[in-house]
């Protein structure tokens, strides 16, 4: 969450900010009011405190001095202070409540020079690599859903008769493929990231701090008889390991790896843009987080980038890095690149990772910090993105692979993981 103080201090500059990621001004002079009504009532609370502690000497003073009466009304007095000091601190617990209830509502505040904008139109190209329009003319591409089916790799039938619509059946060296993938990312991040298995479900303490239940309310899945959550992403368990904890100057910066099952609703209806492993319900994927130092965040930003480009570098996927607007950044972000390949069958830019830059903001919900050599101790900021999320890029592998007599050729950086070189071909080229 933003600090609130922010709300009392700064308050124009803050809803000026706020205001490019479309936030209602209504929002936030109800929480300043609720903010200053709290500080009000902090200072009543203090005041009667002190009242009442002074009044409780004097019963001392008094019963020492046994002057009975006196000590008697002053009695009486003081419990008088203790009754209305329990309705002041009852009346503040009602106000943080509320305040904590409005403030969770509120997004991290976009960094100043991200881009003016209002929806995915307002994005900002970066960069391309690897992309040369003119090698894509002059041939019929297909989607990947069409190879995949032809192939016997990909089975929508049998999802669909399983789970329904946007789950997948991927089958023989298909599945291989997608084993090949996750692994190949997890073996190149290793010297920079230590590897987690984390649990698939998290308490609702844990999505809520990483303000993921307020984004993916309607979407994510929550356990019928427990109060536990699918997670949406890898990050949410990843960032929920360090909650409520004080690390040490020297153990940052924090970097984590995870190979996670993820689940989301993606609400809305299926149509030509779901088709295939465009967008799944459920889906594989390694994620990236860090902690580190605020002074460090945007070196590490771009690095995380690099990190994330990494893979489809090796894999010789085209793609493009794309700033995005500052009314399309997530809800916890301040600064969000995608990373979109290039997909000729569908000829179309899709993402495939999303690296966000969340400060302050998770930690201050999740009272993550860190305590400086010899100094004090101060929220670290948060970093995370998408080392390989599977889909897409299975899909983006297919449809470049595709070869005149209907095979697919991997990428060399792939064959060893995947254990073979070409689906659909020959027993040579599948060995």
């Amino acid at each position: 969450m933003i600090d609130a103080r922010l709300l009392l201090d700064d308050f124009d500059a803050t809803a000026r900010r706020l205001a490019r990621k479309g936030v209602a001004p209504d929002l936030l002079g109800e929480a300043r009011d609720l903010a200053e009504q709290r500080r009000v009532q902090v200072q009543q609370v203090d005041a009667a405190r002190q009242a009442r502690n002074e009044v409780s000497k004097r019963i001392g003073a008094l019963r020492r001095d046994q002057r009975k009466d006196e000590a008697d009304r002053a009695q009486a007095e003081a419990a008088e202070l203790g009754r209305n000091l329990e309705q002041i601190e009852a009346g503040l617990r009602e106000t943080e409540a509320a305040l904590d209830d409005t403030v969770m509502r509120i997004p991290n505040l976009p960094a100043d020079d991200v881009p003016d904008g209002r929806s995915d139109a307002d994005n900002v190209v970066l960069r391309t690599y690897g992309y040369d329009p003119s090698a894509f003319e002059g041939r019929d591409w297909q989607p990947h859903w069409d190879i995949g089916e032809r192939l016997g790799i990909l089975d929508p039938e049998r999802a669909a008769k399983l789970s329904g619509a946007m789950f997948a059946v991927l089958k023989g060296d298909g599945a291989r493929l997608l084993r090949g993938l996750t692994s190949l990312a997890l073996d190149i991040h290793r010297d920079r990231y230590e590897e987690i298995i984390p649990p698939h479900v998290v308490r609702s303490e844990v999505i809520t701090k990483t303000g993921h239940l307020t984004k993916f309310d309607t979407q994510a899945y929550r356990l019928r008889d427990d109060e536990l959550w699918l997670i949406p992403t890898g990050e949410v368990a990843l960032m929920g390991m360090h909650q409520g904890e004080i690390l040490a100057e020297a153990e940052l910066p924090v970097r984590y790896m995870a190979y996670t099952t993820c689940w989301r609703r993606e609400a809305g209806a299926a149509g030509k843009e779901t088709r295939g492993l465009q967008r799944l319900h459920e889906f594989h994927k390694v994620e990236l987080v860090e902690l580190c130092r605020p002074e460090d965040s945007e070196a590490e930003f771009h690095s995380l980038v690099a990190d994330a480009a990494r893979p489809l570098e090796m894999l010789g996927l085209p793609y493009r890095v794309v700033e995005l607007c500052s009314g399309d950044l997530t809800f916890s972000a301040s600064r969000v690149y995608d990373l979109e390949v290039y997909s000729p069958g569908v000829d179309r830019w899709l993402e495939v990772s999303s690296i966000s830059l969340v400060t302050d903001f998770q930690s201050r919900r999740g009272q993550i910090r860190f305590r400086r050599e010899g100094g004090p101790v101060e929220f670290v900021h948060a970093l995370n993105g998408s080392g390989l999320a599977t889909p897409r890029v299975w899909a983006a592998v297919v449809e470049h692979g595709l070869q005149p007599d209907g095979s697919v050729r991997l990428p060399e950086a792939l064959v060893p993981y995947a254990g073979i070189s070409v689906i659909g071909g020959d027993e040579e080229g599948r060995r």
